[in-house]
């Protein structure tokens, strides 16, 4: 079992976690972020998203135990008995989730990096469909996709947004990366593909004056892109602890028997 003598608490704003979190405060000597060697995470999916940002932003990664005081909870371990905490972390399996990163360069040449957890997308700012030139591993393969938009999600992400774009669903040790298209109009029968996770993917935006497109790392956005190259980003390895029977790998399966 896992002695995670130094636990740093992080609480979403919400009421709910906020009155849940005077439960938990007197558990343990908790210990600021930098100086920790887990997370407990209160909250929801968003938050523990944000909390794993603020880890990528500050390079102070350490394994993450979730309690779901949110809505789904897809992220998160079920909130029980306080007093058990402790022993349910030293129990907890590790799964690794490696993020996407992304290299945005605008119109006006500026270049943008930020890293995404679940998924990045590609999408129109006005009414005007996007026309976005699609390459793997420095080979075009789509010369022109039309299209709202275009995402590239990780197995963590394709639950996400990537399910809600009839993406598929990838098993979290799959090493596969999900490319799926956003209401595409050409090619009309392209529904996306799946692809190793050792690819590198660029989208270059054509017409992005009259076409303007943005690029959504998660929750940061960059405006008016001209190209975006995506590949894993293996140096910023994240660590979610789950209880046994509660794994992440598990309902990534389940959501696949969902009606």
């Amino acid at each position: 079992m896992a002695d995670y003598s130094r636990l740093a608490l992080l609480v979403s704003d919400s009421e709910r976690a906020q009155e849940a979190a005077e439960d938990y405060r007197q558990l343990a000597d908790w210990v600021p972020l930098e100086d920790a060697d887990a997370a407990v995470v209160l909250g929801g999916d968003g938050f523990m998203l944000q909390s794993l940002h603020t880890m990528l932003d500050t390079g102070k990664i350490v394994p993450a135990y979730g309690l779901n005081l949110g809505t789904v909870g897809f992220l998160m371990n079920r909130n029980r008995r306080a007093d058990q905490l402790l022993g349910r972390i030293s129990r907890a399996k590790p799964h690794t989730i490696l993020p996407l990163a992304m290299e945005a360069t605008t119109q006006d040449g500026a270049v943008v990096r930020h890293c995404a957890i679940n998924e990045v997308s590609l999408l129109r700012e006005t009414r005007q469909t996007a026309k976005i030139e699609v390459s793997v591993d420095d080979k075009v393969r789509i010369k022109e996709l039309v299209c709202d938009g275009v995402l590239v999600a990780t197995p963590a992400g394709s639950t996400a947004y990537n399910l809600s774009a009839d993406g598929p669903i990838l098993p979290l040790d799959s090493q596969l990366l999900a490319l799926t298209p956003i209401s595409a109009f050409r090619p009309r029968r392209w529904k996306g593909a799946i692809l190793p996770d050792r690819s590198r993917i660029s989208f270059k935006v054509h017409e992005s004056q009259k076409r303007p497109v943005s690029a959504v790392a998660d929750q940061k956005e960059i405006r008016d892109v001209a190209e975006v190259h995506l590949e894993i980003a293996r140096e910023s390895a994240l660590t979610l602890l789950f209880d046994p029977g509660h794994a992440l790998d598990e309902r990534i399966v389940s959501e696949q028997f969902v009606f």
